[in-house]
């Protein structure tokens, strides 16, 4: 299947696997890329060092392209497209968009570029700047998001701007593939349903819990990091939605400590980093500590296997996913279906 977005990326198929932190390493990526879709590798919780190694490490595993998401608020942004650049990675995607300078920066070094939007605004906003491709979320997506649905939100891009649209946000087969493609889109991007495979690092108790969440399994949170945030319901997020001021200030010093640690930092550089956190937002000081924590709290249930005690972001798909294929049978899968769903509509015309 030839659209936009496979010309663009060089990829067989046009389906994107997202930056998720703790989850999108070299194993899930190599793997995706392997089967003919487009891997991205989640930078945000790796030091430069440990991304220059990532890449290494999904180069020796396939020779297919892929992609490195970059928080365009860290201090070292700038740095990692340089590395990017150096290492002739296809494409650069942003959860928040990038500054002129970054995105000028990797269209001369040969990158291209694709943030992610949650509004109309932000997706004509960034391709005025001369982005590649926009990736629209809609509120069902997992992760940060926004309140209005893909089936609204897509269209609208699509009309409003004159790049590849890549649709995220309830995409986890091969009908959503077709009505993402029906709305105008070049291509789906999906999260929960890679985080959902066997080529997926996470491990099986959190895995478990992903399939076993109903579809009114997951909520949408400000008390993680400030934002609006889709993640698994669980007894540790009821708990952060009931804690009052004084117990939401101590979780969060308690995360931010834990954080400083994990990531070396002083004091002075993780109050920059929940300064940055910010992102202009009026939070308060617990808000602020949390967001700057937050790494430790994704680490908590994808790397160390306890969600007790970690934030586990999901799309509402968690609860219609029943599954874990390996990413080769999961592409190969929604492509069937696809063709499928081809078929079915040329009998009806």
């Amino acid at each position: 299947m030839r659209t936009a977005l496979t010309e663009l990326l060089g990829c067989r198929h046009p389906i994107v696997q997202t930056g998720m932190g703790y989850v999108a390493g070299a194993r899930l990526v190599s793997a995706v890329a392997a089967a003919g879709g487009f891997g991205i590798v989640a930078s945000a919780t790796m030091s430069l060092e440990q991304l220059r190694d990532t890449i290494h490490t999904i180069k020796d595993k396939t020779d297919q392209n892929f992609g490195v998401n970059v928080r365009a608020d860290a201090p070292d942004a700038h740095a990692r497209v340089e590395l990017l650049i150096r290492e002739n990675v296809r494409l650069a995607s942003f959860a928040l968009a990038p500054d002129r300078d970054l995105i000028r920066r990797c269209a001369d070094g040969g990158v291209l570029t694709m943030p992610s939007v949650g509004a109309v605004r932000h997706a004509e906003k960034v391709a005025g700047w001369g982005v590649d491709a926009v990736l629209v979320q809609g509120g069902e997506g997992g992760g940060h998001t926004g309140p209005v649905p893909t089936s609204l939100l897509l269209p609208r891009v699509v009309d409003a701007v004159g790049v590849p649209v890549v649709a995220a946000g309830g995409f986890f087969d091969g009908r959503g593939l077709l009505a993402a493609l029906a709305f105008g889109a070049a291509g789906i991007a999906m999260g929960t349903r890679f985080l959902l495979t066997s080529d997926s690092p996470v491990g099986e108790r959190v895995k478990r819990l992903y399939l076993d969440a109903p579809l009114t399994g997951t909520v949408v949170t400000t008390r993680v990091d400030g934002v609006p945030h889709r993640v698994l319901r669980t007894p540790y997020i009821d708990g952060l939605e009931r804690s009052g001021r004084v117990t939401a200030l101590l979780r969060a010093t308690r995360h931010a400590i834990a954080f400083r640690r994990l990531a070396g930092l002083s004091w002075p550089e993780l109050v920059r980093a929940g300064r940055a956190a910010r992102h202009g937002r009026a939070l308060t000081w617990a808000q602020t500590l949390m967001a700057a924590g937050t790494p430790v709290l994704l680490r908590e249930a994808m790397v160390e296997g306890r969600p007790e005690f970690g934030v586990m972001s999901a799309g509402q798909v968690a609860g219609v996913i029943d599954d874990l294929p390996s990413c080769a049978e999961l592409i190969e899968r929604i492509m069937k279906e696809a063709e499928e769903g081809l078929d079915r509509l040329r009998a009806v015309r």
